[in-house]
C-alpha cells in the first residue's frame, strides 16, 4: 500500500536527507543522513531531529566488525558515474573536433537496464580495437583514485574496453610513442602511496599513520595530472586529509599546456570543494557537468569553454533505479528486524541493538551518542 501519512509508523526508513517539516516528534529515522562530516547544509536538518527528539540511524556507518559498511550505493555510483563520464568525454571531444569512438555512449538514465549500457560500452571497446583512438588522445589514461565500492564499479564498466593496466610510477614511460599504442586504453589505480609523501623527509609512508595523522602528509597526486585523460575520483575524504587536486595546481597545468590531456573529472564522490578543489557544486542528470576555467577560478555548466569538464552528479545511483533499489532493499531487509526489535524507550546502553547496528545511531532520543558528540562543533 502506498500513502502519505507515515503518522501511523514509530519507525521510518528512507534513503537520503528528508524535509524538516518531515520529521514527528520521538520518531526513528534511518537514512543516508550525510551529516557525519558535519556537512553545513545539513545541519539544520539534524538540529530539527534533536529538538523533535527523534533517533538517527544513519546506513553509512552500519559496518561489520571490519569496519566493512554494510549499506551502500557505492557499486551503482560507480556504474553510472562512469558510463557518463565516457558519455561527457565524447561530448568534450566533439566539441573540441576530434571524431572519437565513445559519441555512441549514452547518459546512464537514458539505459532501459545495467545490461544494456554494458553492452553499449562493450561495442564501443569492440570499435576500438578494430579502428583504433585518435593519434590525439593516444595514450588515452584512466586513473582511478580508491580501489572500494565506488572504485571497482567504475572499472567495471571501464574494464569492458580494451585496455592495459599500468602504476602510476610507469605513466611517463607511456608518452614514448614507442610503447603505447592506439587499440588500447591505460588503467591505473591510485592508492593512499601513490597520492600522498610524508611531510618529513625523514619519515616514510605508513598507511595507518596516515588514517591517524593525515595532517603529516601533503598530496603529490597533481605530478600525475600531464598524463591523465580521464580521472574518476572515488575516494572517502573530510577536511584532514590533502586535497588530490587543488585550484593552484590545475591553473598551474593550464599555464604550461594549452589543451592538457586532461579532460574531464568524474568526480563520483562528489564533495563540494573537496578532494577535488574544483567541484565547487553538484550536479543532476539532467545537466551533469560544467567546465571550469583555472585561469579565470570560474565554472560554467556544460562541457564547452576552456578548462576541464567536471561530472559532479550527487545521486548517480538514481540513474541505475531498479537494480540499485532492488540490490539496496534486498541488504536492507535483513537488518530490519534487529531495529523493530529494539527498546528504545530504555536508555541508549540498554536499547539491545546488535554493534553492527548500535554504532550507527547518531541520535538517540535528540541527544548525540557518545561516539558522535564531535558534530557539537558543527552545530
Amino acid at each position: 500500500m502506498v500513502q502519505e501519512d507515515l503518522s501511523s509508523c514509530s519507525v521510518i526508513f528512507g534513503v537520503k536527507e528528508m524535509p524538516a517539516s518531515f520529521f514527528e516528534p520521538g520518531k526513528v529515522y534511518a537514512f543516508f543522513s550525510h551529516t557525519i562530516k558535519g556537512q553545513k547544509y545539513n545541519m539544520p536538518m539534524l538540529k530539527r531531529l534533536m529538538s523533535l527528539g527523534c533517533y538517527l540511524i544513519d546506513y553509512e556507518k552500519i559496518v561489520d566488525k571490519n569496519g566493512r559498511r554494510l549499506l551502500f550505493f557505492g557499486r551503482y555510483a560507480g556504474l553510472a558515474g562512469m558510463i557518463d563520464s565516457l558519455w561527457a568525454l565524447s561530448k568534450r571531444l566533439e566539441w573540441e573536433g576530434i571524431s572519437n569512438p565513445f559519441s555512441p555512449v549514452q547518459q546512464t538514465f537514458q539505459y532501459h537496464s545495467l545490461e544494456e549500457a554494458k553492452e553499449a560500452v562493450a561495442i564501443v571497446g569492440e570499435r576500438i580495437k578494430e579502428k583504433g583512438l585518435p593519434l590525439s588522445l593516444t595514450p588515452l589514461v584512466c586513473g582511478f583514485a580508491g580501489y572500494g565500492h565506488v572504485s571497482r564499479g567504475a572499472q567495471e564498466i571501464f574494464d569492458l574496453l580494451p585496455y592495459k593496466e599500468t602504476t602510476p610510477a610507469e605513466l611517463t614511460s607511456l608518452f614514448k610513442k614507442e610503447k603505447s599504442s592506439r587499440n588500447y586504453l591505460y588503467k591505473v589505480v591510485f592508492k593512499e602511496e601513490d597520492m600522498v609523501d610524508p611531510v618529513s623527509k625523514e619519515s616514510i609512508f605508513s598507511l595507518q599513520d596516515y588514517y591517524d595523522h593525515p595532517e603529516k602528509y601533503k598530496s603529490k597526486f597533481e605530478a600525475y595530472l600531464p598524463y591523465i585523460t580521464l580521472l574518476i575520483n572515488a575516494i572517502f575524504w573530510t577536511s584532514r586529509y590533502p586535497r588530490l587536486i587543488t585550484k593552484k595546481g590545475l591553473k598551474n597545468l593550464f599555464e604550461r599546456e594549452q589543451i592538457p590531456h586532461l579532460r574531464l573529472i568524474g568526480d563520483i564522490t562528489c564533495d563540494i570543494e573537496g578532494a577535488i578543489e574544483c567541484t565547487v557544486h553538484t550536479t543532476q542528470p539532467d545537466n551533469p557537468v560544467f567546465t571550469y576555467n583555472p585561469l579565470e577560478d570560474r565554472a560554467v555548466d556544460g562541457y564547452q569553454g576552456t578548462g576541464v569538464v567536471v561530472l559532479a552528479v550527487d545521486n548517480l545511483p538514481c540513474e541505475l533505479p531498479r537494480s540499485s533499489s532492488v540490490d539496496f532493499g534486498n541488504t536492507l531487509a535483513k537488518l530490519v528486524p534487529d531495529i523493530l526489535r529494539a527498546d528504545f524507550s530504555t536508555d541508549f546502553a540498554h536499547c539491545e541493538l546488535p554493534p553492527s547496528i548500535k554504532n550507527s545511531v547518531i541520535l538517540y532520543n535528540g541527544k548525540l551518542t557518545p561516539q558522535y558528540e564531535y558534530l557539537k562543533k558543527y552545530l
